[in-house]
């Protein structure tokens, strides 16, 4: 079944994790109910999940801000800003201050999801039984998601054989409940936090039912689990859980490429997609990557050596047009269509370089995955292919979808004269974030 993240708040369901002005991980709830009132009962905790949904959803998160961001750190003459706008342009120059305000937003809106998630485990007793399971397992998986995004922004590149004792982000898994719990906090390690994240999803696949209507389910905390193994290096585990995936066979690849894009509805490749509509609309990838006439700015422009990568034969190419003197992405070009968050070619791509690069052939052999992807771009099949055939298949079919500097990065490579790791690489603390919390120690270089 397709999941898609649907936009419930209204204000009888901002119940916690209201942040304070100046810091997230000092809150003090402002709500109508108490989280007394609203958390002592069936109702008000199944809301309080719902919010934390609504949270994930901000434009900072699956909104479309992370996604953006993404491609934008890791453009490397691929793709150009032409914004106005002071944030986004500092993160694509890579020149960010710690005042950035989409660096604050990422901060501060996922520790709302953090803290929402921990009430709802804090109280589940009084969720009826039938549910205890499937509850915790999304609340689970939506804090591991927020956590797995804060690490990899503000923590340097997890490193496989070695102790990665370099600083992440705060892992908080105690609910904030009154005015100063868990403002004295210290910065976790990489380790540390890729440790919880995993541990969360773990328990959240073994809770979480095949089935869940538009919410996470079992197969949406798999894939997860294959993009965070993954970004670890550890091949072996992020293949097994795309192929968990891809196994059950409750989704499908699209018939076409363009099809998996601007849909108004979830689609059969959709593991997770994030609803808009014209009455409540988070989507900045169309904000900044659209052209006027389809809702956008026009902020982002594709670049010839982006283009150059594409076979002429590609349908993938035929997703950019030229407008005036610019060329431009139809990825998003549905001001109130779905925004897909993961998609079963993904699930495809981690197994077959995974496959690839252990010599194994778990669920597939690696070109067959490849295939499938590649065929459905309308391009003929391979007979074989390298680990770098997959990895240029990767960053064609997932273009502009929020993978770029975190492949960059897993990968070791370079932006310009820029490594992976470094220091310009991962955001900076928030400065207002310590100038309430001290403990909170400041990445290098900021």
């Amino acid at each position: 079944m397709k999941k898609s993240l649907y936009k419930y708040l209204t204000l009888s369901l901002i119940i916690v994790s209201v942040a304070s002005c100046e810091d997230i991980l000092n809150l003090e709830p402002a709500q109508s109910l108490s989280n007394e009132t609203a958390l002592d009962n069936d109702e008000g905790v199944k809301q309080a999940l719902i919010g934390a949904y609504d949270n994930m959803s901000q434009t900072s998160l699956l909104g479309g801000e992370l996604m953006r961001n993404a491609e934008l750190y890791g453009a490397d003459n691929e793709i150009l800003w032409v914004g106005t706008y002071t944030a986004p342009r500092e993160i694509f120059n890579r020149d960010i201050l710690n005042t950035n305000g989409d660096v604050l937003d990422l901060w501060t809106d996922a520790y709302e999801v953090i803290n929402s998630c921990n009430n709802v485990i804090n109280a589940l007793d009084v969720v009826v039984a039938a549910d205890q399971n499937r509850v915790r397992g999304e609340a689970l998986a939506l804090r591991a998601w927020a956590h797995f995004e804060l690490t990899r922004m503000f923590g340097q590149q997890y490193e496989a054989g070695i102790d990665n004792t370099q600083l992440a982000v705060p892992l908080i898994l105690i609910p904030t409940l009154a005015f100063g719990d868990n403002v004295d906090v210290t910065r976790n390690t990489v380790e540390e936090c890729y440790n919880q994240v995993i541990t969360d999803l773990t328990e959240a696949e073994s809770l979480l039912p095949e089935s869940n209507d538009v919410f996470i389910n079992k197969y949406t905390a798999a894939a997860l689990l294959a993009r965070v193994y993954l970004q670890k290096a550890d091949y072996a585990a992020a293949r097994d859980a795309a192929d968990r995936v891809i196994a059950s066979g409750d989704y499908e690849l699209n018939g076409t490429y363009a099809e998996c894009f601007a849909q108004d509805d979830p689609t059969d490749e959709d593991i997770f997609s994030a609803e808009n509509s014209e009455l409540d609309n988070s989507n900045v990838m169309v904000t900044y990557f659209a052209i006027n006439d389809f809702g956008g700015r026009a902020d982002i422009e594709i670049e010839e050596s982006h283009l150059a990568l594409y076979d002429d034969l590609d349908a993938r190419k035929a997703m950019f047009f030229v407008d005036g003197d610019a060329t431009f992405t139809s990825k998003f070009n549905n001001e109130f269509g779905n925004l897909s968050i993961i998609r079963l070619a993904e699930m495809y791509l981690i197994r077959a370089e995974c496959n690839s690069r252990l010599g194994t052939a778990i669920g597939a052999e690696p070109v067959d995955d490849f295939n499938m992807v590649h065929t459905r771009a309308g391009l003929p099949a391979e007979g074989a292919v390298a680990l770098d055939d997959i990895l240029l298949e990767r960053r064609l079919e997932l273009a502009l979808e929020g993978f770029k500097v975190h492949d960059i990065k897993r990968l070791k490579g370079t932006i310009s004269v820029m490594n992976y790791n470094d220091p310009k690489m991962i955001y900076p603390i928030p400065v207002s974030e310590i100038e309430i919390n001290p403990l909170l120690e400041q990445n290098p270089g900021y």
